[in-house]
């Protein structure tokens, strides 16, 4: 079925759509990727990756994958696979042998925090104490320096200070 496309009439129609009014009334209508993609009704479509940058994006992600299956604790045995599989740690060591694997899973759940500053409900406003600020300035400061952000790692440092000294 070669149809041509109902709003440009020039390329062939690949996408068909069929609407169904509340009286059950049907209307087909056929368009391009592109008229398609103008009216809303599909997404543009994805730029495509040359076959060599996907194969070797995913050797490089075997190869991360099989390094934390290697992961053990050397206290208590639990391995990276284990934690993963039922969501429990070992042993207070477990925390240092997955340190690299855990971090994001930590952040991610914590908004990017990685240390406990206790917990304060939303609803009230009371203001952060200097401690929880001193925590959350130092890891912004980590993370500024990992990314080379210099500028950001001076101001931050100078902020810590400021409240060091207070």
């Amino acid at each position: 079925m070669n149809l041509a496309c109902q709003s440009c009439k020039k390329n062939p129609a690949t996408v068909h759509l069929t609407d169904i009014s509340p009286d059950g009334e049907k209307t087909e209508r056929h368009l391009c990727d592109k008229c398609a993609v103008e009216e809303g009704v599909a997404a543009k479509p994805q730029v495509h990756m040359p076959v060599n940058e996907i194969l070797s994006g995913l050797v490089i992600q075997k190869a991360a994958i099989q390094q934390l299956a290697e992961l053990t604790c050397p206290k208590c045995k639990t391995t990276f696979v284990d934690f993963r599989n039922n969501g429990l740690l070992g042993c207070g060591c477990d925390y240092d042998a997955f340190e690299k694997a855990l971090l994001p899973l930590i952040e991610r759940a914590h908004e990017g925090a990685s240390h406990h500053i206790g917990k304060v409900p939303r609803r009230l406003s009371t203001p952060r104490t200097a401690e929880a600020d001193l925590i959350r300035l130092r890891a912004e400061l980590g993370r500024a320096v990992t990314d080379e952000q210099y500028e950001k790692a001076a101001r931050l440092r100078d902020q810590i200070r400021t409240l060091e000294d207070q």
